[in-house]
């Protein structure tokens, strides 16, 4: 019985199509051909820059090769933005649409929707746009079985600085460090946000962390201190280590901000606690080492006077180095942690618009 079946299955695999199943045998063909329309998903421009507070268009358009219409109209067309972290193993979801579905998600959701300038236009709106916001984009287009991809990255102008507390140097570990970016109105720096200030000139001995989990430091002048015989210009690394047991620096990043930054004329110089005070008295508060930093890099502010700031440090911002006032090199000029209740000094503000 089975060598009779098995001669029944060799005849019925070397028989040849009767004419009657010639229709049936090209649809079949069709149903499988790979030869169709194939998605082609396309970002305009790859990287994309804007400030916080913005709105900013990342752009991605889909089409079918050797057409230039959006889709076939046999499939929903579906399109997904998902943010990509550092390594690329894990995707934050950012939104999701479908026909008359609309979906975003986290701290996006009422900030994000699609442009649809026209029916092949896929591109994602960001409004208000945030620190944290910085990054790469994965759009995703889906019609059927196909798909395909585009990814596109969201810079932000703005200015990486190191921080270390009151406690003194290595004393954050990594859950520490981006918490104290945030208190200081800023986020844990990226490697690419470190690379871009060492390219422009930030030169720091001591090592921090970076979003990443990665430690590293950048270095313009090298010298032993900093990196023992290597002479050669670089972001250092000191690699990956235990963000609960292992203690850095951090480096932070923050942009412009929706305020107002100033140093308060006041008659008599004054304690910490009077110089928040003195701050909530002219309608303001005391200002946060990011908004000096981001005053000083992106505004071009200049003053010589020390003044009191959030975290208890004393600092002042040079622009236009000069004699007594960091004559060599511009840079927000560090004074210390002071004695809060002894030591009198100016006091930096900052008025946020409504």
């Amino acid at each position: 019985m089975k060598i009779l079946l098995f001669l029944v299955l060799i005849s019925v695999c070397w028989a040849e199509p009767h004419p009657d199943n010639s229709s049936l045998e090209h649809e079949r063909i069709v149903h499988i051909q790979e030869n169709g329309p194939r998605l082609l998903v396309v970002a305009e421009q790859s990287k994309i820059f804007s400030h916080r507070g913005g709105n900013v268009t990342l752009p991605c358009k889909f089409y079918h090769e050797h057409t230039s219409t959006g889709g076939s109209g046999t499939h929903k067309i579906r399109v997904k933005w998902t943010k990509l972290t550092y390594d690329y193993l894990k995707e934050v979801d950012v939104f999701v649409a479908m026909g008359h579905h609309r979906k975003s998600y986290g701290s996006y959701q009422g900030r994000v929707f699609l442009r649809e300038s026209s029916e092949n236009d896929a591109s994602l709106v960001i409004t208000n746009i945030m620190l944290e916001d910085y990054g790469r984009y994965k759009c995703e287009v889906i019609e059927g079985l196909e798909d395909d991809t585009a990814v596109v990255t969201l810079n932000l102008e703005g200015v990486v600085f190191p921080y270390s507390p009151r406690l003194g140097r290595y004393n954050l570990n990594f859950h520490e460090a981006q918490r104290a970016c945030v208190e200081q109105d800023s986020v844990i720096a990226s490697f690419d946000q470190l690379y871009d200030a060492w390219r422009s000139g930030l030169d720091w001995c001591n090592a921090g962390w970076l979003s990443d989990g990665s430690v590293q430091y950048p270095i313009t002048k090298p010298r032993e201190p900093c990196g023992g015989k290597n002479t050669v210009p670089g972001v250092r690394n000191y690699g990956f280590w235990d963000k609960d047991k292992s203690r850095y620096d951090v480096f932070c990043f923050t942009s412009n901000f929706n305020g107002r930054f100033y140093y308060l004329i006041h008659p008599t110089k004054l304690t910490y606690d009077e110089a928040v005070q003195a701050c909530l008295k002219d309608g303001a508060q005391i200002a946060k080492v990011g908004q000096i930093f981001a005053a000083w890099k992106l505004l071009g502010y200049d003053r010589c006077d020390a003044g009191w700031l959030a975290d208890g440090s004393v600092r002042y911002p040079i622009s236009r180095p000069r004699k007594r006032c960091s004559p060599s090199e511009a840079a927000v000029r560090f004074v210390g942690f002071p004695d809060k209740k002894h030591k009198l000094y100016g006091v930096y503000c900052f008025r946020a618009y409504n």
